[in-house]
């Protein structure tokens, strides 16, 4: 029988040499990679918080704008939310009653150079519908939902009185932020969009409490985040937004507030609209989309039209 052949003993050693040295030299390699990595980490400066400045919205990316999962504001198309509450009204001493009903549309509208997502909302004082409006909603890329513009239809007694607009990037208007990606105690105030007159939208927000908890007819939230938003020219008055994880807003109240309306709302409905109840919703979002060209025709022009996503 014929004997395998074996490798004289040099030939081995040599190859498991050399076997050797490439696997030191891949380990150095490696080494210095890793080690590059963690000085680059060491350097690298942390993300600036966000303020909603124009500048943070011109570096924001949105490439999927209207999925808009950010967990303490999430806004998928067909869910409806409904506050019930009381207000104190302008010139008046007693409380009266206040209802809103916000949906998340399925209407999209682009914005400078955003495709946005539509919220209807519709707000009640008295039993009488006060004003509708239409908001424009987007997420960037990081999680923050910014807001880019808001269409209201203000009524007295049913009949259409005002309607003051705006939309980032007309006449002098520019987004904010709605909601961060990241809410933290000790964050910077940010602006959630500015207009100056007619419309005069100044609205700023940060950061009040985390880890709180609060019931309303729905249900008991807890880990919930209040924000407090306010105006710069109304010193001293706030807003507080309670918002629980993976639900959104579900609480409104005021602190501070003197000559305010000291709003009072808890989310008291919570559901999922049918196909064919979100397509009224839909139809009655492009309605008023229809109607702003009309009445806002200097801010609203240059906007391409809603239309269903």
């Amino acid at each position: 029988m014929r004997r395998a052949v074996s490798l004289p003993n040099r030939w081995t050693t040599r190859g498991s040499l050399y076997l050797a040295l490439i696997f030191l030299s891949g380990l150095a390699m490696l080494l210095t990679l890793l080690a590059a990595a963690s000085t680059n980490r060491a350097d690298a400066k942390p993300a600036p918080s966000l303020t909603g400045s124009a500048s943070d919205f011109k570096r924001a990316q949105f490439d999927n704008s209207t999925s808009i999962t950010n967990r303490w504001m999430p806004l998928k198309p067909g869910t409806q939310r409904i506050y019930e509450g009381t207000a104190i009204l302008e010139g008046e001493k007693t409380r009266s009653a206040r209802r809103v009903v916000s949906t998340v549309t399925d209407v999209g509208k682009p914005i400078a150079g955003v495709q946005t997502l539509v919220v209807l909302e519709k707000d009640y004082t008295a039993g009488q519908l006060g004003e509708a409006e239409i908001a424009f909603f987007a997420q960037d890329n990081a999680g923050n939902v910014w807001l880019l513009g808001e269409y209201p239809e203000e009524y007295e007694n049913a009949k259409f009185v005002d309607a003051p607009t705006w939309i980032t990037g007309q006449k002098g208007a520019r987004a904010g932020i709605a909601m961060l990606a990241n809410p933290r105690l000790g964050s910077p105030e940010y602006s959630q969009g500015f207009a100056p007159p007619p419309a005069e939208f100044n609205d700023r927000a940060r950061v009040y409490k985390t880890g709180q908890r609060t019931c309303t007819p729905v249900d008991c939230y807890k880990n919930v985040l209040v924000t407090e938003e306010f105006e710069p020219g109304a010193p001293g008055a706030f807003q507080l937004k309670y918002y629980a994880p993976g639900v959104g807003n579900v609480r409104v109240g005021w602190r501070g507030a003197k000559e305010e309306e000291k709003e009072e709302l808890a989310l008291v409905g919570l559901k999922q609209l049918s196909p064919q109840a979100l397509a009224k919703v839909r139809k009655e979002a492009i309605a008023l989309d229809k109607r702003a060209y009309k009445n806002s025709k200097e801010v609203y022009a240059k906007t391409q039209p809603a239309r269903p996503l």
